[in-house]
């Protein structure tokens, strides 16, 4: 007997939604640990709202159990109907004329009234009150209402005001007790035909299938780690033999929705001829001008094959010259997840750094933390996060190019002049920041309470014991004796800071202790050992492995003050990613976005999945991708003899390999994907580059007076390319600005010759191979 699919429930905001019966759904209700959780949310603890389970009144599946308005497979015609005022339930359910919680038995199932409540047409389907004593109201919207126009009508029926942007059929409400329920239309759980889920699992499909489709003895918060893992990567697997036709991995209804937006909407009765015709003339670029592609592809609006066929054919008459202006910015537009208005900024950006930031690539987590970010902003906060989240994973390790072991150790400084809005980095911060924080404050509760004792107790009594707690988060101020503490009491664990001003931190620290601090983040970035040997209790000794990832924010001259040439020359520059805030002078102020409760609560879920994972990570296309990039700067560093750029290629490579471990670890897939192949060599090509705009001429400095500002350099100027076919050293040395000492000329004429650049014809000339 087949089982009756009416929603989907996911264990929380960024979660699969897995397809549920009216089974599942009454028995989630019904647990004991549901109705714990909801009560103390009640009680204050409002902050654990965002770790309910989620149910998804609008639609039934999704591709991939990926709960997004584009991979809906099973829409409703329902809308649900959120009432944020709190404690009005018995006042709507009086005017819309339903009785009481009479309607619903200990079982959970409705008793409707004589007569099936309706509203303005719309058929009540369930009420409830939300866990903060909100009231949802599910209707079943009647053929042709519009979700503003139900919202509308509610509002005249009731007198309060439903929010307005719970519409999106992907939208999830939080999941609640059956205490909650007030009402139950036995309506609710019955889809039509056409909405009832084609694969579902028979009797004897085994456990592990009921399951992962919330059978009858697992919920779906009792799956494992493991189980959930397998879940969507299956669902997953099936969508994609099932998957809507695409562009660059864009579904072609995404380009179409795009496309109306930019013509002035969607076609209406007496021209949907003409828009559909100028919709093709402009698809067929993207679609090899093949019109059984198109006639996939394109919305017919109620017409028939012939008339579609007719309008295809029509405009499939000519050969597209290439893809049209406005499909190209719409497709790059969507490839890179801004709007048609600020892709000119994203090409700005792309053109200033070299970095090109799909967001809409980005995994759960990332994507969410671009939401608001104005997307000349967005590369200096996507390099703010990336210490914390890897601090979050730091049960991680995972093979390097060269076979060494590394963890995820990363720093970050982002810099700017004064009111360059550098704040927005730490708004996403602290929201990465909550569960560290939350978690940090019940341990030093307690360390606080055993300093106390100790302090309170007489002089011939015994101190108490030190609790030992482990406290993650950190002040980027700390003290030397205070972080040698907290990495003892880590257990190998990674501490992390974040600094809002560098400046602050340069003057916190005396000469002596910030020579020391910087060996600590030197020794940091590889797990190396440090540590201090005191003959004394008031002073913390030992040695550790130092875990420790920070970001600090500050203006370009606390850079300079921080990074001058010693600390140039020592490494740690190059172990720093670093990023700079677009100029803002003369500039129009920046409007920023409002991240929702759900983008926050994905960015919470991204933190789970981080702390979930330990062990090895195995990434061998990563590998291989990284591996040749930096192989390919090698090549190019060595043509234009740039030092600068042979010494910090090294280590921008490391950096945005951990990066790429991150993504991949968000992405929760199996392989390596394109996208985060793409995303790892994005941020080697960002860091680099940054590294040397930062750093480059004071560390060029250590070889030649500098003439002029660091350049990043192409093959088409490099000074190998300007040699002549037959050279000397006295030419080699005329490209190097007449500076190179002997011993640096031999050097170079060798490498170049072991690398088969070149080839000796006497004692003093020497000649480029033709591979060169």
């Amino acid at each position: 007997m087949k089982r009756n699919y009416f929603t989907t429930i996911g264990k929380g905001h960024g979660a699969p939604c897995i397809p549920a019966s009216s089974e599942d759904w009454k028995k989630m209700r019904q647990e004991a640990w549901l109705a714990e959780l909801c009560a103390r949310i009640e009680q204050s603890e409002e902050d654990l709202k965002h770790t309910l389970p989620v149910w998804t009144p609008h639609c039934a599946e999704f591709r991939g159990n990926h709960r997004a308005m584009a991979d809906a497979v099973k829409p409703l015609n329902r809308l649900m109907l959120d009432f944020d005022e709190k404690g009005h339930t018995d006042e709507i359910m009086k005017a819309l004329n339903i009785q009481s919680a009479t309607n619903v038995d200990g079982q959970g199932n409705g008793t409707a009234n004589a007569q099936t409540p309706m509203v303005r047409g719309m058929e009540v389907l369930l009420i409830e009150e939300s866990v903060r004593r909100g009231t949802h109201v599910l209707v079943e919207l009647p053929e042709g209402m519009t979700a503003e126009e139900a919202q509308a009508l509610m509002k005249e029926a009731t007198g309060f005001t439903p929010d307005a942007s719970v519409k999106d059929v992907s939208r999830c409400i939080y999941m609640v007790t059956e205490k909650h329920t007030r009402y139950i239309n036995p309506q609710l759980f019955e889809v039509s035909e056409g909405t009832e889920l084609k694969s579902q699992p028979s009797a004897n499909e085994g456990e592990a299938a009921s399951k992962i489709r919330l059978g009858d003895t697992e919920s779906i918060i009792g799956l494992s780690d493991t189980e959930r893992k397998i879940a969507p990567s299956e669902a997953q697997e099936e969508c994609e033999r099932k998957s809507a036709p695409t562009f660059k991995d864009i579904p072609y209804s995404e380009i179409i929705a795009e496309f109306w937006h930019r013509n002035g909407g969607t076609p209406a009765k007496g021209e949907r001829n003409v828009k559909l015709h100028k919709l093709a003339s402009h698809l067929r670029g993207i679609c090899d001008n093949k019109k059984e592609v198109l006639l996939e592809v394109m919305p017919r609006f109620g017409l028939s094959e012939t008339e579609m066929r007719s309008i295809i054919d029509s405009a499939c008459k000519e050969t597209p010259k290439g893809i049209s202006k406005q499909i190209k910015e719409i497709v790059e537009a969507l490839e890179l997840g801004v709007s048609i208005e600020e892709l000119e900024d994203a090409e700005a950006v792309e053109k200033q750094t070299g970095a090109r930031l799909k967001v809409r690539s980005l995994p759960t987590g990332l994507k969410e933390s671009m939401v608001g970010v104005p997307v000349n902003q967005q590369l200096p906060v996507l390099c703010s996060i990336m210490p914390i989240l890897g601090a979050y994973a730091d049960q991680v390790e995972m093979e390097y190019c060269d076979g060494n072991m590394q963890k995820l150790a990363l720093m970050s400084i982002i810099y700017g002049e004064q009111a360059s809005g550098k704040s927005v980095c730490t708004k996403v911060i602290n929201i990465w920041k909550r569960p560290m924080d939350e978690e940090d404050a019940l341990a030093r509760k307690a360390e606080d309470a055993w300093k106390e004792v100790k302090k309170a107790r007489k002089a011939n009594e015994k101190a108490p014991e030190d609790p030992h707690v482990f406290i993650k988060g950190v002040p980027i101020t700390i003290s030397n004796s205070t972080l040698l503490k907290r990495l003892k009491n880590a257990g190998g664990r990674c501490l992390y800071s974040v600094g809002e001003e560098l400046d602050t931190l340069i003057k916190s620290n005396g000469a002596g202790n910030w020579s020391a601090k910087y060996d600590v983040y030197r020794l940091g970035f590889d797990g190396g050992e440090w540590g201090q040997d005191y003959n004394s209790d008031q002073a913390e000794s030992g040695v550790v492995n130092v875990r420790y990832n920070f970001t600090v924010l500050g203006t370009k001259g606390a850079l300079e003050k921080c990074f001058k040439g010693d600390n140039i020359e020592n490494g740690l520059s190059s172990r720093i990613l670093v990023s700079s805030m677009p100029d803002t002078s003369f500039s129009k102020m920046p409007k920023y976005g409002k991240r929702s409760a759900e983008d926050e609560a994905r960015i919470l879920e991204a933190v789970r999945i981080l702390r979930s994972r330990s062990g090895v990570v195995d990434v061998p296309r990563l590998r291989k991708a990284i591996e040749q990039w930096v192989e390919e700067k090698r090549v190019l560093a060595a043509k234009n003899i740039d030092y600068v750029m042979d010494t910090y290629r090294k280590r921008a490579a490391v950096i945005a390999f951990r990066c790429g471990v991150i993504f991949h670890i968000l992405s929760q897939k199996e392989k390596e994907s394109k996208a985060c192949i793409e995303f790892a060599l994005m941020m080697a090509e960002y860091c680099l580059s940054e590294q040397i705009k930062a750093f480059g001429n004071k560390l060029k400095n250590q070889y030649v007076e500098a003439k002029a500002e660091c350049q990043r350099y192409g093959a088409n100027n490099s000074v190998f390319d300007q040699l002549p076919p037959v050279f000397t050293k006295e030419d080699l040395r005329s490209k190097k600005d007449g500076f190179c000492s002997e011993a640096s000329l031999y050097t170079i004429i060798s490498r170049w010759k072991r690398d088969k650049w070149i080839k000796k014809v006497d004692a003093t000339h020497w000649e480029k191979t033709p591979t060169t």
